[in-house]
């Protein structure tokens, strides 16, 4: 083996839904850096073209496609036109911060659509084509409130927690066909998901200081652990939570005590 190589993804092709934007958009070009041929996948066309085009001018290969992840025909048609794929990142997500007690049923469906069904709707997609070929990897975007949560959040950490879950059984259905399934679990990312926190000066440093790292991460922070997942370098590594939380979860409480 030459571990040189063992993020290169030369040769190989990478879908990414939600691509236009926020943690998918550094997905797509940090991919493609690594020699991805990247498929580029949003719901909105011309934010996919965006980030395939700034891929193009890097002198990388990368193509953009609309797609609906709460459409199967949709998806179908993004990996149909994808031809052979070899990875799949799925990053779109919505949330509704509200009290469970104050959450309309169309609230709570509307994230669970789209975090959970779009989910289901891409990992399946992706397996089926994968387990055809006996090989493949499938990151899915989970989030810490699939293990932590707070006021507000409930809806939202549910969907999170149940991607993971669907992430964990799909790795254990289609392991012994060469296919790996994992999920990432953001902390607080700088992203349009967070924007209203951002606008809150309270409430976002109130996140910085809850991690260990006393910040929010960018994106781009959040490509190494994809390319890891996508790439030859994680070859023995499926049904995991991969934490990126610059310590969040690690770090116990609010005070720190007089040491």
């Amino acid at each position: 083996m030459n571990h040189a190589n063992l993020f290169d993804l030369t040769g190989r092709t990478v879908v990414v839904i939600g691509a236009g934007s926020g943690i998918g958009a550094a997905a797509a070009q940090g991919v493609a850096a690594f020699g991805a041929r990247l498929i580029a996948g949003d719901l909105q066309a011309d934010a996919a073209e965006s980030t395939a085009a700034k891929v193009r001018e890097a002198g990388g290969e990368a193509s953009a496609h609309a797609v609906d992840v709460t459409d199967r025909a949709s998806v179908e048609a993004l990996l149909d036109a994808a031809g052979e794929v070899d990875a799949l990142v799925a990053t779109p997500a919505v949330n509704v911060r509200k009290p469970l007690l104050d959450t309309t049923l169309d609230e709570f469906r509307k994230v669970v659509r789209l975090n959970l069904e779009g989910s289901f709707l891409a990992m399946t997609a992706a397996g089926r084509r994968m387990r055809a070929r006996g090989k493949g990897s499938i990151v899915l975007l989970s989030s810490i409130r699939s293990q932590v949560v707070e006021p507000g959040q409930g809806v939202y950490a549910a969907t999170k927690a149940g991607t993971l879950q669907m992430a964990r059984a799909l790795a254990a259905e289609l392991g012994p066909e060469g296919v790996r399934v994992n999920a990432v679990a953001p902390g607080v990312v700088e992203t349009p998901l967070t924007a209203p926190i951002k606008e809150n000066p309270d409430w976002y440093r109130a996140y910085a200081e809850k991690s260990a790292l006393k910040r929010w991460s960018t994106p781009d922070e959040l490509v190494g652990p994809i390319v890891y997942l996508c790439s030859d370098a994680s070859s023995f590594v499926t049904g995991t939570l991969q934490i990126v939380d610059g310590g969040w979860t690690a770090v116990d409480g609010r005070f720190d005590p007089p040491l």
